[in-house]
This record gives C-alpha cells, sequence and structure tokens, in this order.
C-alpha cells in the first residue's frame, strides 16, 4: 500500500503541470496581437505599366523576287553591310535574255519601216502639192505612216516590258542596312510572284531597334506616344535600356477568343535609345513604360491596403485582447458577410472609446482611405491619412482577418521604416534622352 509520501510525490508534479498551463492561457488571453507597422511619408510615385515581348528593327526589308528561276548568284554573306542600289543575288537569264533581245529587234525593225514610210509621205506630199498625184494616194500615204508610228509605239512597249523582266533577275539593296537572314543559296529556285513570293533575304537597319510587346487592354488606356520607359533584354543582365513609346496600336489583338481565358491585347512599339552593339532581333525584352509620376506626394505601403464592410464600426470586437467574442457567428461578426466593402488602413493610436491603451501597445482604428495610382510598393493617397501617422503594414492574416476597428496591438521592436524611393530611375531616362 503506498505511503503519503508517495502519494505527494504524485501530486506535486500534477499541481505544477496544471498551474504552468494556467499560466500560459493567462499570458495568451493578455497578449496583443503583434504587427508591423511604418510612418506615412512623403515619396515619389511613378506608375508603370508592365509588358513583354521581343527586339526588332525600325525598318526591315525582305527581298523577294517577282519573277521565276534558278539563283545563280549570290554577292553578300549574313552579317554584311548593304548600301542602296548594291547588287545582291542574280538569277538565271536564259528565258528573259531572248524575250529582250527579240523585242529590242522589233523596235529596230518598227523604226526602219517607220523612216521609209516617212520618206515615202515627204515624197507623196511633194507630188500632190506639184499636181501630180490625186488627194487618195495622198491619204493612203499618210494612213500607212500612222500604221508605222504604231507599230513603232508597240515594239517600244514590249521592249520596256523585257528590259523590266530582265532587270529583274539582279536584285538591288533598297536602302542601307545589315543582311540579317539569308533563306536561299546557289542553284535554288526563287519563287516569284505578286502576292505570295517568297523570301530570299532580309535587310534591317540594326543601329535602330525597338521592342514589339503586347499591353492589356486595361493598361494601354494610360499609356501615350512619347511615355519614356525602362528596357530589360534577357541577353543584358543587370542592365536597363531607355527608350520612348513610338506607336500604338489602334486595333486588338484577341487570344483565346470565345473561351474564359480570352485575352485582348494592343501591340505597342517603343523605340530604344542608344541600343547596344551586340543587339539582335527577336531577343526577349520587358517593358516598364511610365506613364505617369506624381512628386512628392503622401503615400503608404501596398501591403497596408485591406478592406472591411462599410459598418467595420459595428462589428462587435474585444479591445483588450484583440479577439472577437466567442460564440458570435452572426453576419455583423464576419469581414465577408457584407458584399460592400471599402479600403482601409489601420492607424495606430493611444486611445480609443474613452480609454488609454497599456504601455507598450497601441489600438489598431479602422480608416476609410483613397487611393490613386501606384508605384512597384506603394499608393499615392488622395485623403484619409495624413504624414507621419502610424499605420499598420503585416502580416497579411493580421491585416485581412484578424485585426477589427479598436484592436489592440502592440509592435514589432524593430518596426520598418517608410524611406523614400529616389527617382533615379527617371533621372536616367531623362539622361539617355539628352545624349
Amino acid at each position: 500500500m503506498p505511503s503519503v509520501l508517495q502519494k505527494k510525490k504524485v501530486w506535486i508534479p500534477l499541481v505544477l503541470i496544471i498551474l504552468v498551463i494556467a499560466g500560459f492561457l493567462s499570458r495568451s488571453t493578455d497578449e496583443a496581437i503583434i504587427v508591423d507597422m511604418e510612418t506615412v511619408k512623403r515619396t515619389d510615385i511613378i506608375y508603370k505599366v508592365n509588358a513583354s515581348g521581343r527586339i526588332q528593327p525600325e525598318q526591315e526589308v525582305q527581298i523577294t523576287s517577282t519573277i521565276t528561276g534558278w539563283i545563280t548568284e549570290i554577292t553578300v554573306l549574313e552579317g554584311d553591310t548593304v548600301h542602296p542600289g548594291q547588287h545582291l543575288i542574280s538569277i538565271d537569264e536564259k528565258q528573259y535574255r531572248p524575250r529582250y533581245n527579240q523585242a529590242l529587234s522589233q523596235v529596230k525593225s518598227s523604226e526602219a519601216n517607220l523612216r521609209k514610210i516617212q520618206s515615202q509621205m515627204d515624197r507623196t506630199k511633194t507630188l500632190f502639192s506639184q499636181k501630180l498625184i490625186s488627194e487618195q494616194e495622198l491619204e493612203q500615204i499618210e494612213a500607212s505612216y500612222q500604221m508605222a508610228v504604231s507599230q513603232s509605239e508597240q515594239a517600244n512597249a514590249n521592249l520596256l516590258s523585257a528590259e523590266d523582266e530582265l532587270s529583274k533577275t539582279r536584285l538591288m539593296a533598297p536602302k542601307y542596312g545589315i543582311v540579317t537572314s539569308l533563306t536561299k543559296e546557289v542553284g535554288e529556285m526563287a519563287v516569284g510572284g505578286m502576292f505570295n513570293p517568297g523570301v530570299l533575304m532580309t535587310v534591317a537597319d540594326l543601329a535602330r531597334m525597338e521592342v514589339e510587346v503586347d499591353v492589356n487592354e486595361n493598361d494601354v488606356v494610360n499609356i501615350d506616344v512619347g511615355d519614356t520607359s525602362e528596357i530589360e533584354i534577357d541577353a543584358f543582365p543587370d542592365t536597363v535600356f531607355y527608350g520612348v513609346v513610338s506607336e500604338i496600336a489602334h486595333t486588338a489583338q484577341s487570344l483565346n477568343m470565345g473561351s474564359q481565358q480570352q485575352v485582348t491585347n494592343f501591340k505597342v512599339k517603343v523605340k530604344i535609345i542608344d541600343p547596344p552593339d551586340k543587339i539582335r532581333p527577336g531577343m526577349s525584352s520587358t517593358v516598364n513604360i511610365i506613364s505617369e509620376t506624381i512628386k512628392n506626394t503622401i503615400s503608404i505601403p501596398i501591403q497596408s491596403l485591406t478592406s472591411r464592410p462599410e459598418n467595420y464600426h459595428e462589428i462587435r470586437n474585444n479591445k483588450r485582447d484583440g479577439k472577437k467574442n466567442r460564440g458570435d457567428d452572426d453576419e455583423n461578426n464576419s469581414f465577408m458577410s457584407k458584399k460592400n466593402t471599402i479600403d482601409v488602413v489601420f492607424v495606430l493610436e493611444d486611445e480609443f472609446d474613452g480609454e488609454t491603451a497599456p504601455e507598450g501597445k497601441k489600438y489598431a482604428l479602422v480608416r476609410p482611405v483613397t487611393v490613386g495610382i501606384s508605384s512597384e510598393n506603394h499608393y499615392a493617397v488622395k485623403s484619409g491619412v495624413s504624414e507621419n501617422e502610424m499605420i499598420v503594414t503585416g502580416g497579411y492574416n493580421v491585416l485581412s482577418k484578424e485585426l477589427n476597428h479598436g484592436t489592440l496591438i502592440s509592435i514589432k521592436k524593430n518596426p520598418k521604416k517608410h524611406n523614400e524611393i529616389p527617382d533615379k530611375n527617371r533621372e536616367g531616362i531623362k539622361s539617355g534622352i539628352g545624349e
């Protein structure tokens, strides 16, 4: 049978465990929610439209042939620089040279016949003036002269047509540029035609490059020709180039038509200022188009903005421990039950509803705000908060679910500072344009 001393040894640990649990529960109910905070300050807000696309030359010419024949000569290689009028490609002229020679022979024959008829008409006019021939003979020779003139004109037209066909066997460079692609080799067939000719060569000016990007319909309305842009090229990491919006499409391009994933985009071209030497058409690029900038305005971090029902002040809440009353599942106590929500931030105050917060703690009070454009990290504030006020910035679950109007909170020991973001990008763009 256990002794009294043994019973005491069993009860002492149990009592200690109960006291520890009770102390933990009492501390957890007295502890306030711990949040991150920042001080509202002024900064520059730069609104950017982000889009991706590929680099292409501003001007690119595809060399094609309107006649069909075998390629007999290619005078340039890919990467060569060409000048206007430079000979690029020769096409076999065997079937075109005979036509030209035949047309040339017809011209010579018709001109000789015209001179013959001209001489006859001159003599006939002399005889007619001397009344040695009849008027009928004069009319006949004049008609013969008109036919000879017509035959000469037709022969010259045939010669121009044959000469044009023969000239197309030698393809010339239409403008200055660099040969960016060669699709044919000597001995292959150049397929000609007016409607769907085969591309033989591409010439482009690589000193003038642009980025063609797809911009969503919701963002394109915020872009104007002339907007400055930041350009990041995948092939040139950690380097930012600058450009200017040069063209905005007026016709949309829709993907996945008729489905829930339908996307409507507009083509936007951004001219690159001072492109690098080794840039090539087809490189992938990301563009940040700066459509609006607001200087020195009151702003809040993006993560500080959340939403609450319009009747946020009616939601029952225990100010002391930051928790809702247990058992309150009615719609007045639910953030998600109200369809009409507003944008708010939580401002930190020392007093709420006539009570003062304990030392080291503050009350989080809902403050409706109106925001404008946003940068990468901040919203511009139109109304709702003032400079130097303290607002809650995190974490996400705390802002979106746990906090209520009047919740008692504690601030982390090392709160984040709302530092102003220097407008380096804007200055870089200005210097790039000035150059």
